[in-house]
């Protein structure tokens, strides 16, 4: 009887490390259209996580440099992936469709882009809370960004005061050694 238990509980104990501890990618959001995605469409590739708003002192800045930036290093390798929220000043106050036509009309935006959600407290989209509980950052303004790994680790977090470009050698090293392992795999 004892060593049945002891063999059950192995066979639990082996099962449960065989999983895969869970990571960006392994969550769900609904796109700027409304339609339900899997971010794991982006595993395997380098990922700016970016809450956005449209009335906001920073969104110039953000919304040029990271279209700029998505041009550069994207499709294939890299994304940003911006969710617009409307908690810090209300500066994101459109609707969905409102925002993706400012942000496609003002700023050619051919990042993918989410469905208006609530990034800090206790209605927080999932993934969002993924990234502050393993970064340690929580979003206390809009265009926080999270540097997400092709594998789905978050690789860091930074406020808006960090500019794209100040990251962008921190992104282009990541993508780099994305293409470079990629090429060794061949």
């Amino acid at each position: 009887m004892v060593a049945g238990l002891a063999a059950a509980w192995l066979l639990l104990a082996s099962a449960a490390c065989a999983q895969r501890e869970q990571d960006f990618y392994d969550f769900k959001a609904v796109n700027i259209r409304g339609k339900l995605v899997s971010l794991e469409k982006y595993r395997g590739s380098v990922s700016l996580v970016v809450n956005v708003a449209s009335e906001c002192g920073f969104t110039d800045q953000h919304y040029r440099a990271l279209q700029q930036l998505q041009r550069d290093l994207g499709p294939h390798h890299f994304n940003v992936l911006a969710f617009p929220c409307n908690q810090f000043g209300q500066q994101e106050p459109n609707s969905n469709k409102e925002i993706e036509s400012f942000a496609r009309r003002t700023y050619s935006v051919s990042f993918p882009m989410f469905s208006k959600i609530t990034v800090t407290g206790t209605g927080a989209h999932p993934a969002f809370k993924y990234l502050i509980q393993t970064s340690g950052k929580e979003p206390t303004w809009n265009f926080w960004k999270y540097l997400v790994a092709p594998d789905g680790k978050v690789i860091g977090a930074w406020d808006p005061t960090m500019s794209v470009e100040e990251l962008r050698p921190q992104i282009t090293a990541l993508v780099r050694k994305l293409i470079l392992k990629e090429r060794e795999d061949l």
